[in-house]
């Protein structure tokens, strides 16, 4: 991996002891700048204070857990930079929890006990591979589609979707 001494991340745990274990892991890979909040409210501040380049964030806090702090990183009219990488880490991982974590614009998302392929596999992906963000009436944040399929050829791709079709399109294509 290129050297990524250059990043400034900013790490968001109420776990001392696991932002202890993500800094040295950070450290190993060679980040230099780890900036640490206790919560979310103040990584917010911190995100005001200094130029950051990837927040680590986890999802379970107090006061402002993990997916309050992205809603208001991607959607506050004041954040400082709504683009802002986000990788969320859990110590759970069900499917409702990776659903919130991603409707409220999480860029990635790795799961506890972390291991350091996982959080540079991580990193890696939203600084070489980057997702277009979109902005709907109820979304802002990176792309939620990982591959883009060439053949698609309307603007909806969900089965639910098929009730919202303009009928023109669905009698064209029976």
């Amino acid at each position: 991996m290129p050297s990524l001494a250059a990043l400034q991340i900013l790490l968001i745990d109420d776990n001392p002891h696991m932002r202890t274990i993500a800094s040295a892991v950070l450290q190993c890979a060679g980040i230099r700048k780890v900036l640490e909040a206790g919560d979310g409210g103040t990584g917010l501040q911190m995100l005001r204070d200094h130029a950051i380049d990837l927040a680590i964030v986890d999802y379970n806090m107090f006061p402002l857990d993990g997916v309050e702090f992205t809603r208001l990183v991607r959607n506050s009219p004041d954040s400082a930079n709504p683009y802002l990488p986000i990788i969320m880490m859990t110590g759970h991982s069900g499917k409702q929890r990776v659903y919130a974590a991603r409707d409220a614009g999480v860029t990635e998302f790795v799961v506890k006990p972390i291991t350091a392929k996982a959080v540079l596999d991580r990193i890696q992906s939203v600084i070489w591979k980057p997702r277009p963000f979109v902005k709907t009436d109820g979304y802002f944040g990176p792309d939620r589609r990982r591959v883009s399929r060439p053949q698609f050829r309307g603007p909806f791709r969900r089965a639910t979707d098929a009730d919202r079709e303009p009928a023109t399109e669905a009698a064209a294509r029976a």
